[in-house]
């Protein structure tokens, strides 16, 4: 198995506690509310939320991917950190056992904020994440949360 690491950081015009709410600690009403054409609805598997948690993002027809699954392992509500696994789902295709996140939401003097992420792609036997994969998971990830701010800024009591 080969590991190979990326890094990301997304700054964006909504505070780091609404931003969280939205992506970590209640994606189940927030993101198929805010998003009805792409999550159809995101639902707890196993546990209670917090670390251990099963999580599956089932996705609108039409979208590019019918679900994912996520492991929790980690979840700081207070200093807005959070660690998960993409453990099943066909963007992991045949070759990739699990994408690995660390997330930090840092509150910026403007008001808004930026998400800190370290990633980490595991993959089966030897195969090589190529830099294009790496940047189309990067340019998909700053579309969901360039979009989630849009609305975020248009409705400022989701998420409040």
């Amino acid at each position: 198995m080969a590991v190979t690491k990326f890094t990301q950081e997304i700054k964006v015009k909504v505070s780091s506690k609404r931003l969280f709410k939205a992506f970590a600690t209640d994606p189940y009403t927030v993101l198929p509310k805010i998003l009805p054409n792409f999550i159809k609805s995101v639902e707890i598997i196993h546990g209670d939320g917090g670390a251990g948690t099963i999580r599956q993002t089932n996705f609108a027809d039409g979208a590019p991917h019918s679900y994912m699954k996520h492991k929790i392992e980690h979840l700081d509500a207070e200093n807005h950190v959070a660690k998960y696994s993409l453990i099943e789902g066909a963007v992991l295709g045949d070759k990739i056992e699990k994408i690995s996140y660390d997330q930090k939401y840092e509150d910026t003097s403007d008001g808004g904020c930026v998400i800190k992420i370290v990633g980490e792609y595991h993959t089966k036997g030897n195969f090589q994440v190529t830099e294009e994969d790496i940047k189309a998971g990067k340019d998909e990830a700053l579309q969901t949360v360039k979009h989630v701010e849009e609305i975020l800024l248009a409705h400022p009591d989701i998420c409040a």
